[in-house]
């Protein structure tokens, strides 16, 4: 694979996890609309479409798009980091500015993401001890219990730090990211489009930390 197709793909996978942060972000808001609302919306995502759908097929369905993308954004990432290492040799750059750090830390914030997926998956999907609370509930046929698991979880003082920390990542990986999307597609923007464009992507990854914040906040002082 080239390396312009490879760009390409992180490109695309890109923006199909900028989109599913953003709505995920959203739906997790709906925590503040009380328990009867958030586990509504829980169980909503797993009867989707039922019958037309077997029950949790529609959360199949993302997860398997959503992990064919990983793959393949993994894949690409270390193809064209391999091969950028390989071209440079020996000579670091530096000096950097903001933009450049960002750039430069995104193999690690995309590590620290891809680890706290998983810490994330045990934790709140799978309720697998000893990541899950004691107190995880496992969603049934009828209802979800998504409202009080939450609760449980941030209510650990270092997983809710632990989530803050993984949410400065997300929003140094997205602030990046999204710049090199409108570069990796093609774009050749000049130097005020690509402030406004880098700003935008700044404001995007803020929102999203910021939205996903204010939850373990939230709970470990009490306000849900």
């Amino acid at each position: 694979m080239s390396n312009a197709a490879a760009k390409v793909v992180m490109a695309v996978t890109g923006i199909i996890f900028a989109l599913f942060v953003l709505v995920h972000m959203i739906g997790n808001l709906k925590i503040y609309m009380g328990p009867e609302e958030f586990n509504g919306y829980a169980h909503w995502l797993r009867a989707a479409f039922h019958p037309v759908l077997p029950y949790e097929g529609l959360l199949w369905i993302l997860r398997i798009v959503l992990l064919a993308c990983l793959v393949a954004h993994v894949y690409c990432g270390f193809l064209i980091r391999t091969r950028g290492r390989a071209a440079r040799g020996s000579v670091r750059r530096k000096g950097m500015d903001a933009s450049t750090w960002m750039a430069r830390t995104m193999p690690v914030t995309g590590l620290i993401l891809l680890g706290f997926l998983v810490f994330h998956l045990l934790d709140l999907t799978i309720g697998a001890a000893p990541v899950a609370p004691g107190a995880f509930q496992g969603p049934t046929l009828e209802a979800s219990h998504a409202h009080a698991n939450v609760i449980a979880s941030f209510s650990r003082v270092p997983v809710a730090l632990v989530y803050g920390l993984t949410m400065v990542a997300l929003c140094a990986h997205l602030a990046h990211g999204l710049l090199s999307v409108v570069l990796d597609l093609g774009a050749a923007p000049g130097p005020k489009a690509v402030r406004i464009t880098s700003a935008i992507g700044l404001a995007v990854g803020l929102v999203v930390a910021f939205g996903n914040l204010t939850i373990p906040i939230a709970v470990l002082t009490g306000l849900v």
